[in-house]
């Protein structure tokens, strides 16, 4: 047994008092105590009581208990609970019917409510409740857009028209049996009929059981027999248009009387519809403080004259469109806009088409108005403000998303619009957004700065006042610096003066200057000289002299273009002993770039490139272009607008997005490429970069200079360079997936609409007006007309006229292909009898006589047979009667035989003016006839007799027409000329068929014919000028709509839209993506990036915004190999698609636009590798890597919209993960204009 324990002895201990003496008893049993009431009550330490009940014992927590985790409640199923809907808004009111004087109430009457039950998903009206607060600024890809301007809201007038007119149904027609978006419908068909056209429905079937008395036996057999007299009746007069619905008997008759009344006047032409409306930049305003006593904003300067134009216009909210020249004032007239919509608590959305720009003009509006927000990609700043600064692709992105902004917005300001012009993706794809945006955005809000195109205007619907100013604040001088040389050493040869005149003697100074130097060099290359001369080295040579000699002239800073990044590089590299800044100058600049670099990290901060500029500015020099880093990028614009760079090197970006003006400009060279080709420079260009010569008020005029390395420029050349009109506008309209899914999800929009508003469909809509005017006079004429009598045997006229019509334009189709072919334009030689057909001769024959040599546009002269003239002037022959083709017009050539002596003529022929060669040729001196003829022209020898030689020709034609009156046998296109073209043997075949179906004809038997004939040929006429009109007007005629079929065959085979042309589940993703929709939903639908690790799908990626080519490297991890694979696998299969649907892009090319050079780079990054060693991994420049990233993050965030969109919650956090591993460090370094 075990020893007992200490409470099993037969003890008991009492406690005496409270002194804390015990005392032990002989009893067993528990402690007690002498005291009333026990142990005084302690609290236990709560810290330990917690610690001890639920960290020390975890099977006591109640998570551990079992009684815990299977509870269950059986649901109740309730099926009907899902067809729960909620009860449709009153659709109408009564309203009270009061008696005008005493206000009793006489009735009720029904009225329709407007704007009932208005959402952000049913409706595009602005007066539909805003959406959740969240979504105010972005809006949501599954919200409609608003209605876009120049597209009127339809009012409950305009849709009860629509009903109506969709009341008029067609019964035999028009019913369908299979509902829309069903595969199978309803045969109401008896058995034993024939059925009816699939998906239609015959009513004649339906209402056969029915008796429906009172009808005229007649119209019972009109309804039963397609073939009865109604309906010959209904098709001989195809101008009786239904009766349009009308309230009143009154109105039809009054309509008739008047139509009747005002029958005999000619109409008159329809207006020219003016949209762009110029306005005199001349005249001054001398009124304009009495018009506006209290400006929105005051300037400390008095505005010019266009200025305050624009600023009166802007005051009577009209659309103003400002076109003047670099630092001629156009912000002035951006900043009372701002200022006007802050006057008005409205908003202002001021866009440009890069980023960089934007963010310069946040930091400039926000010094001045202080209530400005800044929305890029990457930066979100104030989106609060009256003011938000953006760029294009964001406004476009939040019209279609139906943002809420949109309602409060007045002014839309589109800054540097020559941009929609470029079509290249360098400059951001402003091209298409422009446009876009541009049609999208609401009629009440109007659009300064915008196209000075009366399309654009004509797109909106709203006038456009032009306000153009060609004088430039400061005149440019042109000079040519011919280079080295001791001679030429400080010259420069003025070409073009500041009053625009051109220096020919300038010209020809430097070609001297030029001859001289190059002469001893001749000698040694031979006698061409190279383009480019020398290398660097040469190069700096140049440079150093032209900028000593410009730096002694005191005309510094200058900016120098080049069109190269590496020659760029390259030469601000090579000047290496140039120092243009004094000490102090020195330390200023120092001290900036300590202040702007303190932001980067240690490693950042010791990047090759970073201290290759430090250095080259430290010495006033500057390179600029897209290859350098951004923050680098805007040190050097800041340091450059402090006049701290004395001279930049920079690509053509720099003068299209900074604003920033120098004293001189120089060109490297006048030749760019522009990704296809070498060219000269556009005037539209050259203008555009030499307009950033010359500082107002800072400088009298600004040079422009440009190098002369090589051979000095054809004057022609240079002359069409410098004052050669600027190139036209061309539309960047682009049809892209995103688009056309945009539309398809919103009922109201068709895609069809918003084309005709686009630019490039403009040409072809501007007479729209004048086309309506004229098919509503030629349905006026055809009504007017008599109906041709086609009864007995003039049965078969129309037939008749239509293979008449068919064998004449098939005969002209063989006659052409002739003519373009080879073999044919051989056969056509001296000699050759051939048949004329013009407007002076009708199926005459003549004898080619000469051929001119020219061969884009030959000539025959050509000796042909025609009648004595009656009299020479044409006037006094009398109108030609119109001629009734019978078959033996229309077979064969009825050859034209004098009547009279017979005469001849020489005539110059182009090809179209033979109808047929045939196969006699005749042995002609074709220099003599033609000599005896022009000879016999001159009045003195007009009666001399023609020589032997012209009255053989003379005769044998004769004779050949005499006897082959149908004429003569012509060469056969397929045997003798060895035409194998499709087109041509089908069309020989057919036009044998057609002889034979003429001469079958009996029609032409009947008395009547010939009058009979002139009537249908003249109703014909008109109906197919009628049609071609329709065609013009219709959608049909759209120039991208062919393209529109295409892409939605696309959608659809891929399975983004429906039959119907619903858009599903992946068309709703591709919405939500900005670029490369197409490949991006078919990735996430494939899984294709759902297995992969954040990093991996971020370099994945890449290959879709990276945009310089390069190798992907062997080093990458077989998962990013297997990746970019079926990348490419899935692009192939998209192209495929593309082509099979008839795009004309091919696979190669698709597939092409894929560039994975960057992938290890970006791997690398996400994994976190600093950027100082991502530069040996690639030769792309910095610049170039920091904006595929940013690109890429971009990307990033669009996926993850979408992968919630589709309830995809891994890859849309993997797609978070990826965006915030790309975004750290000097990639995401926060512009210094927003600090």
């Amino acid at each position: 047994l075990p020893p007992p324990d200490p409470l099993d002895l037969p003890l008991r201990a009492v406690e005496l008092g409270c002194t804390g003496r015990w005392e032990l008893l002989n009893l067993p049993g528990t402690p007690e105590s002498s005291l009333p009431h026990g142990l005084p009550p302690c609290a236990p330490d709560l810290q330990q009581e917690a610690e001890q009940l639920f960290l020390s014992s975890p099977a006591w927590l109640p998570l551990h208990g079992v009684e815990h985790s299977a509870r269950k409640w059986q649901r109740k199923m309730d099926p009907w609970s899902l067809l729960a809907v909620l009860g449709a808004p009153v659709p109408s009111d009564l309203q009270a019917q009061r008696h005008p004087t005493t206000g009793q109430i006489l009735g009720y009457k029904e009225v329709l409510l407007e704007n009932t039950n208005l959402s952000a998903t049913t409706s595009l009206s602005l007066r539909r409740p805003p959406g959740p607060a969240s979504q105010s600024l972005w809006g949501n890809p599954t919200q409609y857009p608003f209605w876009p301007g120049g597209m009127d809201e339809p009012t409950i007038t305009d849709l009860n028209t629509w009903e109506e007119a969709e009341e008029e149904i067609d019964f035999e027609k028009d019913l369908l049996t299979i509902p829309p978006g069903f595969k199978k419908g309803m045969d109401f068909a008896p058995k034993d009929r024939p059925t009816p056209a699939p998906g239609l429905l015959s009513l004649s079937y339906l209402l056969e059981p029915l008796d429906l008395g009172g009808g005229d036996e007649d119209e019972n057999e009109a309804v039963g027999q397609p073939g009865g007299s109604r309906r010959d009746a209904v098709s001989a007069s195809p101008c009786s248009t239904p009766l349009a619905r009308a309230s009143s008997l009154e109105d039809l008759v009054l309509k008739e009387a008047s139509t009747a009344v005002s029958a005999p006047e000619a109409p008159e032409p329809p207006p020219q519809e003016q949209w762009a409306i110029p306005v005199d930049a001349t005249s001054p305003v001398g009124d304009f403080y009495r018009l506006i006593p209290q400006p929105a904003f005051q300037w400390a300067f008095e505005p010019d004259v266009f200025q305050k134009q624009a600023i009166l216009h802007l005051e009577r909210h009209d659309s103003v469109f400002v076109a003047a020249h670099t630092s001629a004032g156009k912000t002035v007239v951006a900043e009372y806009a701002i200022a006007l919509a802050q006057k008005h608590m409205t908003r202002t959305i001021y866009t440009s088409p890069i980023k960089a720009l934007s963010n310069q003009k946040f930091r400039d509006f926000r010094n001045t108005f202080g209530d400005v927000g800044l929305l890029t990609g990457d930066v979100q700043l104030h989106p609060e403000a009256s003011c938000l600064i953006m760029t294009t692709e964001i406004l476009r992105s939040m019209l279609y998303s139906g943002s809420d902004v949109i309602r409060d917005l007045e002014w839309v300001i589109f800054d540097e619009v020559h941009y929609i012009n470029d079509a290249e993706e360098r400059l951001g794809k402003v091209g298409g957004v422009g446009k876009g945006v541009g049609m999208w955005v609401p009629s009440h809000t109007p659009i300064p700065d915008l196209l000075p195109s009366p399309s654009f205007r004509r797109l909106k619907r709203r006038q456009i006042y032009v306000i153009s100013t060609v004088t430039r604040p400061v005149p440019l001088e042109h000079y040519l610096f011919t280079g080295n040389s001791s001679k030429t050493q400080g010259e420069l040869f003025l070409l073009l003066d500041s009053r625009g005149a051109f220096h020919t003697k300038g010209y020809y100074a430097a070609v001297e200057a030029k001859k001289e130097r190059m002469s001893k060099h001749a000698q040694t290359f031979g006698a061409k000289q190279p383009t480019h001369q020398g290398g660097p080295a040469q190069d700096r040579g140049v440079y150093l002299s032209l900028l000593a000699s410009l730096r002694t002239r005191a005309q510094l800073p200058v900016v120098v273009f080049t069109f190269s990044r590496g020659r760029c590089d390259e030469q601000a590299s090579g000047l290496t002993s140039l120092d243009l800044t004094t000490s102090s100058e020195k330390s200023e600049i120092h001290l900036f770039l300590q202040r702007c670099l303190a932001r980067l990290r240690g490693s950042d901060r010791q990047l090759p490139q970073v201290l290759h500029m430090s250095e080259l500015l430290n010495r006033g020099l500057g390179v600029h272009h897209s290859g350098i880093l951004p923050i680098l990028k805007e040190i050097v614009e800041m340091l450059f607008s402090r006049g701290l760079v004395k001279v930049l090197f920079a690509t053509e970006t720099f003068a299209m997005g900074v604003n920033m003006p120098a004293r001189t400009v120089v060109f490297d060279s006048m030749r760019k490429h522009d990704g296809s080709t070498f060219r000269d420079l556009l005037p539209g260009e050259y203008v555009q970069m030499a307009g950033r010569a010359g500082r107002r008020g800072l400088d009298p005029t600004g040079t422009v200079i440009l190098l002369c390395k090589g051979r000095v420029p054809e004057m022609a050349d240079l002359h069409r360079m410098m004052m050669g009109k600027p190139s036209q506008l061309q539309s960047q309209f682009r049809l892209t997936y995103t688009m056309i899914l945009n539309l398809l999800r919103v009922d109201a929009l068709r895609v069809e609409d918003m084309m005709k508003r686009s630019f490039s469909e403009f040409p072809s809509r501007k007479d729209s007006k004048a086309h309506e005017q004229a098919l509503a006079e030629l349905t006026k004429r055809l009504g007017a007309l008599e109906e041709p009598d086609m009864t007995g045997q003039l049965v078969d006229l129309p037939e008749y006229y239509g293979w008449g019509e068919e064998l004449t334009e098939t005969q002209h189709m063989i006659q052409r292909r002739i003519m373009e072919s080879v073999n044919g334009l051989k056969s056509l030689s001296a000699g050759r009898v051939v048949v004329v057909k013009n407007q002076e001769h009708h199926n005459a024959l003549g004898v080619i006589l000469q051929v001119s040599s020219n061969s884009t546009s030959r000539v025959f002269t050509t000796l042909v047979l025609c009648d004595k003239p009656l009299s020479q002037d044409p006037q006094d022959r009398g109108p030609a009667t119109p001629e009734v083709p019978y078959p033996d017009d229309l077979v064969g050539f009825k050859l034209f035989l004098p009547e009279g002596p017979c005469e001849h003529t020489v005539v110059k022929l182009q090809p179209g003016d033979m109808a047929a060669i045939t196969t006699k040729v005749l042995r002609v001196n074709g220099e003599k006839i033609l000599e005896d003829f022009s000879k016999r022209q001159q009045p003195k020898f007009k009666k001399d007799p023609p020589l032997a030689a012209v009255t053989t020709a003379v005769q044998e034609l004769l004779r050949l027409a005499q006897a082959h009156p149908a004429g003569p046998p012509a060469l056969d296109p397929v045997n003798d000329l060895q035409l194998k073209d499709m087109s041509v043997v089908e069309g020989g075949l057919r036009a044998r068929k057609l002889e034979e179906l003429i001469r079958g004809a009996q029609c032409v038997h009947s008395p009547r014919f010939p009058a009979q004939y002139l009537k249908l040929r003249e109703r014909m006429q008109i109906q197919k000028e009628m049609e071609r009109l329709r065609f013009l007007l219709s959608d049909q005629s759209l120039l991208l709509l062919p393209e529109y079929h295409q892409r939605v065959e696309v959608l659809r085979t891929l399975g983004y839209v429906d039959e119907a042309g619903t858009v599903k589940l992946a068309g709703r993703v591709a919405c939500a993506m900005s670029s490369h929709e197409l490949l991006l939903t078919e990735l996430m639908f494939d899984n294709a990036l759902s297995t992969l690790r954040p990093e991996e799908i971020a370099a994945l990626l890449s290959g879709l915004v990276c945009q310089s080519p390069g190798d992907t490297g062997d080093q990458l991890p077989n998962t990013l190999k297997q990746g970019i694979e079926r990348v490419r696998a899935v692009a192939k299969r998209i192209g495929e698609v593309q082509v099979a649907c008839g795009l004309n892009q091919t696979v190669e090319e698709f597939v092409g636009e894929l560039n994975f050079g960057l992938v290890e780079v970006v791997y690398e990054w996400a994994r976190g590798m600093p950027f100082s060693e991502l530069a040996g991994l690639s030769g792309t420049p910095e610049g170039l890597v920091v904006r595929c990233i940013q690109r890429l993050a971009e990307m990033c965030r669009s996926l993850r919209g979408a992968a919630r969109l589709v309830g995809e919650p891994v890859l849309g956090a993997k797609m978070e993960t990826a965006a915030t591993l790309l975004r750290r460090d000097i990639v995401f370094a926060a512009s210094l204009y927003t600090q």
